[in-house]
């Protein structure tokens, strides 16, 4: 059978080419376009799923408070190149940095599984141009909160890459690389973690982890975890919180999810001014990912920081700032 014919018959079978897109997330894009948009692709979704089930394992392989400390240091690392890359960089362009950092907080930000550079911040652009109307894709006042926070992700219209609002960062084929097969580096991370679980096992047993472990704790809990921290921005911070600026959307500042997402809880603020390296506006706004952000500025890995103007914070108001309050 030749090559050609194997992916003919790829083409006329919506499940193998479901599997397929496991591994090449641009396999028959074109034949996906024809299929039902709005239906939800059950069998591509497969491994979203699992990824919760394998969570329970917890009940098998226990805890250690050597897991529990990666679980939670990988969170934090890949909150933060989501928060300050795939956002704040890749979607907003809010500061600059060498090709070679840019590929490399790609890489950890890819390891989230939460797709690739050029797909997440192709619809975090478009949630932006239609923030709460009906084109947008994960508004919670359109289509409620489970839809807004996961189901728009099971659903075959917004798998591809809309590469009409990433045109600057298509002409990076590293990038192209790593969004088409974006299933590669959480591999690579799962094969670590249980790698490294095992040498521990062996060669450092006072730490009480294993390979099962670590690999439950470290890449299962903590990307799980992971996600629906980040979610909680299309879902949470369009229904809950304050409103200080009079954006045209339902976008609010919650301090609560800004401590979970490093920042991103300043949701309104951001609306309001979307190319701010900074979305905590006021000094006692945490905003963890631009601290993290000034101090790679002053490591000179990141460099032209996009400041919030003055101007910007103090218009469009719905309720006064005291001046002495403003940094």
């Amino acid at each position: 059978m030749s090559v050609q014919s194997v992916f003919a018959s790829l083409r006329r079978s919506p499940l193998l080419m479901s599997l397929v897109r496991w591994f090449d997330s641009e396999a028959g894009l074109d034949a996906l376009q024809l299929q039902s948009k709005s239906k939800i692709d059950w069998f591509r979704i497969v491994p979203f799923l699992a990824l919760h089930l394998a969570c329970l394992a917890v009940i098998w392989v226990g805890w250690s408070w050597f897991a529990v400390a990666v679980a939670l240091g990988l969170y934090l690392l890949r909150m933060f190149a989501i928060t300050g890359f795939y956002h704040r960089y890749f979607s907003h362009k809010s500061f600059k940095t060498s090709r070679f950092f840019q590929f490399l907080f790609a890489v950890l930000g890819n390891s989230a599984v939460q797709r690739g550079p050029l797909w997440w911040a192709a619809h975090h652009r478009h949630h932006h141009r239609h923030a709460d109307r009906e084109e947008d894709i994960h508004s919670p006042a359109r289509r409620g909160f489970l839809y807004s926070h996961v189901g728009w992700l099971t659903t075959r219209e917004n798998f591809p890459t809309q590469m009409s609002y990433v045109g600057d960062w298509a002409k990076y084929p590293e990038l192209r690389w790593l969004n088409r097969f974006d299933i590669v580096v959480p591999i690579i991370l799962a094969a670590l973690l249980f790698g490294t679980g095992k040498i521990l096992e062996v060669h450092a047993p006072d730490l009480g982890t294993s390979g099962p472990q670590l690999l439950v704790w470290g890449f299962f809990i903590s990307t799980v975890v992971l996600f629906h921290g980040t979610a909680t921005i299309n879902s949470l911070d369009h229904m809950i919180g304050s409103r200080r600026y009079n954006t045209p959307d339902t976008s609010r500042n919650n301090a609560l999810l800004a401590l979970i997402t490093l920042g991103e809880g300043w949701h309104n603020n951001h609306h309001h001014y979307a190319v701010g390296a900074r979305q905590g506006f006021f000094w006692w706004e945490i905003d963890i990912t631009y601290y993290l952000l000034a101090l790679l500025s002053w490591l000179r890995i990141v460099r032209d920081l996009r400041p919030v103007p003055e101007r910007a914070r103090a218009s469009n108001l719905i309720r006064p700032v005291a001046a002495e309050s403003r940094p």
